[in-house]
């Protein structure tokens, strides 16, 4: 039999080459290949990008090293757990303490319960940790350790499943959450001891708790000393994450607070603040924001010898230091009066500044020159066939009878040229001349001494108010205001205008300036200012300079001219709260309008209104405000005024503040009436630093009409006296059911008016006219919330 032969497949026609078909063209000669020259170009771009992926890869790995080993290191300052309950039944202090004796190696009693921060130096973990305890109820402490936290411990207790955090905690970590999260796990305290039911449990209190934090977050058991063991360690090898706004700041956490007074009489000191610095380095030229009571200066800066070494030798010498009662002073820097950066907080303003001088005869002969154009192209509506001759008698003889009458352009709302859009629709109104001269031959030959005249002033009052309270049950509108009777509303609405578009009309930012925009600064380019700054502040912590003390440093600062009320205070609170003290970026400590988003929070049931005094948590920073409200429009560069923070929906917060360079976190808190503790009010962020933006105030004034003849209409109530009627004669008019118009002329001595719209008007329709100001924070009493 003959021998099977292999199976040979036909080939498959391609279309286009493979690259195994283009690889048999190859000649062995150095000739190259029969299409494309050979050469190292895709390879040597390939190994190129190889080479760049892995230069980026050991650049990142060593960054990651050199940030382990500074935050490891001896030279560090110590890393901040902070122990949040998360309801009130847990046991804070008992797992507090098992934590200071598990780092320290310490089985005895410890009867610090009323010091809530602890800092120990483990050599076992050659670690060094500081333990803030976070009172449960008190908002303000809990906000202030958040801000410090390198990790924050939350801690739930599994004897109540079914409410593993209360209200409280539920609100704290909503302001967390807005602060920006630092590292986070989550330690489960009161489990069974049996393996099953404890393990069972601790997934249960997992499955429910997994929610409410990021999912990186860890659930670890902490009753025993070896579940504790395991937390200290994963916590020593964690890379921890805190937000971006915290490291672009050197921050100070005070360990020890002091004061030196020299003259009472000026009720101002020195504060010393001891503790280790955080984050960057410290210039003693720069400046300091103690949280809380303002911005200061620094009359000098000592470094200290660490408190808390590692080294068990420097124990002993720290020990016997402290049998001594003394702190040994390695390095002290004084500023540069040259160098340091001026405390300007405000500007002062010049009264001279904005009086207007005596025009020249260049500008007078300009203004004349534009007079005699805007004369010669005044529209003039003459007869068919008359001469010049006879049109300038005709004009002096209308011109007369204005001045008679009153009734000239002069006692008129002033609008914008582009605005006035009804002197464009008077050409079509003359055009409709016979129809309106048979309409007003019909309606309103009886209207010139209507109803209303023979009424008195009581009489005439109720009767407004009877249709008034008609039509309140159909008011859709809240900013619809009341026209006073005893008071023209020329006068009482003499800062409005009327706009004909919210969103393109023109509005000059810098027209009718408060006297409180003279004592603020603005910047030409904040983004230009804002990335030279941080770019100079990179330099200085780059650099090897002798203003500047290292990050880790223990350091005794002196503030100098802070109030004694203020500091009193502080040395009282050091034991119970956080006293931060942080570095000043260049212009920090100047007043501008600030611009926050802001969003109610969902608990704060109680109304929140426009220029109520709020206290504003901005990065470290506390201060006193009053903002306005107003819509946030992306699409205009004016923004409507709002009375109320609505919930549900993020709005615009304006007011006067200290220059914090965004992004920074808000948090709003309100005190109530008949309460000392604040409340979470509103959160959000710092969006812009901008005094020209323009807020408008919007105002609806309304009028009811009388008689009705298809577009046209006699409408009352609307105001009072004919001057009043003459005065807001440019602005233009709307009813609610849609048509638009305009005001034709006042009828009677009451305040009726004829009106003609665009459209049918009802009889029982509201004729409404919009009136727009410009609104302003208003500047609070006291900036910062320690001195009030």
């Amino acid at each position: 039999m003959g021998r099977s032969r292999d199976q040979a497949n036909k080939a498959h026609k391609t279309r286009f080459s493979s690259k195994s078909s283009r690889n048999l063209h190859k000649t062995e000669d150095g000739g190259g290949s029969i299409g494309k020259a050979k050469g190292n170009h895709v390879k040597g771009t390939r190994s190129a990008r190889l080479q760049r992926v892995k230069m980026l890869r050991e650049q990142k790995r060593a960054e990651v090293l050199k940030e382990k080993r500074a935050s490891e290191g001896s030279t560090s300052a110590p890393r901040v757990i902070v122990l949040f309950p998360l309801s009130a039944s847990v046991d804070l202090n008992s797992l507090g303490d098992d934590v200071l004796k598990l780092l320290s190696n310490d089985d005895g009693d410890d009867g610090s319960g009323v010091i809530s921060s602890s800092t120990v130096a483990s050599s076992e973990y050659k670690l060094r940790v500081t333990v803030l305890k976070a009172p449960h109820g008190d908002l303000l402490t809990c906000m202030e350790m958040a801000k410090v936290a390198d990790l924050i411990a939350f801690v739930a207790s599994a004897k109540n499943v079914s409410n593993l955090i209360d209200s409280f905690g539920s609100q704290c970590l909503s302001v967390f959450r807005s602060i920006g999260l630092p590292s986070t796990t989550v330690l489960i305290r009161d489990l069974p001891s049996e393996l099953k039911k404890k393990n069972d449990l601790k997934k249960m209190c997992a499955s429910q708790l997994a929610s409410e934090f990021p999912k990186d977050c860890k659930f670890d058991p902490a009753d025993t000393r070896d579940e504790l063991n395991n937390f200290m360690r994963l916590f020593k090898e964690q890379r921890l994450t805190v937000p971006y706004w915290r490291s672009q700041r050197p921050y100070v956490v005070a360990e020890k607070v002091g004061m030196l007074v020299g003259d009472e009489s000026s009720g101002k000191c020195t504060l010393l603040l001891s503790g280790y610095l955080r984050a960057r380095k410290l210039s003693v030229n720069q400046l300091v924001h103690v949280s809380g009571v303002g911005d200061f200066q620094l009359s000098e800066v000592e470094v200290l010898k660490d408190q808390f070494p590692l080294n068990e030798r420097k124990k002993q010498n720290y020990m016997e230091l402290d049998d001594l009662h003394e702190e040994e002073v390695l390095r002290s820097l004084h500023p540069d009066p040259m160098k340091q950066e001026p405390l300007v907080a405000e500007n002062t303003p010049d009264p001279l500044a904005g009086e207007q001088t005596w025009p020249t005869e260049a500008e007078m002969a300009e203004a004349d020159i534009n007079q005699k154009q805007r004369k010669l192209k005044k529209r003039r509506t003459l007869p068919q066939g008359t001469s010049e001759y006879q049109a300038a008698w005709i004009i002096d003889e209308i011109d007369e009878d204005d001045s008679d009458n009153g009734d000239s352009n002069d006692d008129r709302m002033v609008l914008d040229k582009e605005e006035d859009q009804f002197s464009n629709q008077d050409q079509d109104f003359e055009d409709d001349k016979e129809t309106l001269r048979d309409v007003d031959n019909e309606t309103y030959n009886d209207s010139e001494m209507m109803d209303d005249e023979s009424l008195t002033m009581e009489q005439y009052e109720d009767q407004m108010k009877k249709i008034k309270e008609a039509h309140a049950e159909d008011e859709e509108f809240p900013d619809e205001v009341e026209t006073p009777i005893d008071q023209p509303a020329r006068k009482r609405f003499a800062k409005y205008r009327g706009l004909k578009s919210l969103r393109t009309s023109s509005w000059d930012p810098n027209e009718s300036l408060p006297q409180d925009y003279a004592r603020i600064f603005a910047f030409d380019n904040l983004a230009r200012t804002q990335k030279l700054v941080l770019k100079q502040a990179l330099k200085m912590e780059e650099e090897s300079r002798d203003d500047c003390v290292p990050t880790g440093s223990y350091v005794r600062l002196h503030i100098k001219e802070v109030p004694i009320v203020a500091a009193s205070k502080l040395s009282s609170l050091v034991n119970t709260k956080p006293i931060i003290a942080f570095g000043l970026l260049q212009h920090e400590s100047k007043m501008s309008v600030l611009h926050f988003s802001v969003k109610k929070y969902d608990g704060y049931e109680v109304p929140i209104k426009t220029k109520e005094e709020l206290v504003f948590h901005v990065g470290f920073r506390q201060f006193v405000a009053r903002p306005v409200f107003s819509t946030d429009n992306f699409n205009s560069d004016k923004h409507k005024m709002e009375r109320f923070l609505h919930p549900g929906r993020n709005s615009l917060a304006s007011v006067y503040g200290p220059i914090s360079f965004p992004s920074l976190p808000l948090v709003v808190l309100k005190t109530s009436e008949g309460s000392d503790t604040p409340a979470v009010a509103a959160l959000g962020s710092l969006k812009s630093i901008k005094p020209n933006k323009i807020i408008l105030k919007k105002i609806i004034l309304t009028g009811y009409p009388q008689r009705v003849s298809k577009m046209k209409a006699s409408v009352r109530y609307m105001f009072h006296n004919p001057e009043d009627v003459r005065w807001f004669k440019p602005v233009e008019v709307w009813s609610k059911c849609g048509p638009r118009g305009r005001v034709k002329e006042p009828v009677g001595t009451h305040g009726a008016m004829k009106c003609i719209f665009n459209g049918v008007v009802q009889q029982h329709d509201v004729v409404c006219m919009k009136l727009y100001k410009r609104a302003y924070p208003k500047w609070p009493e006291c900036m910062y919330p320690q001195l009030l």
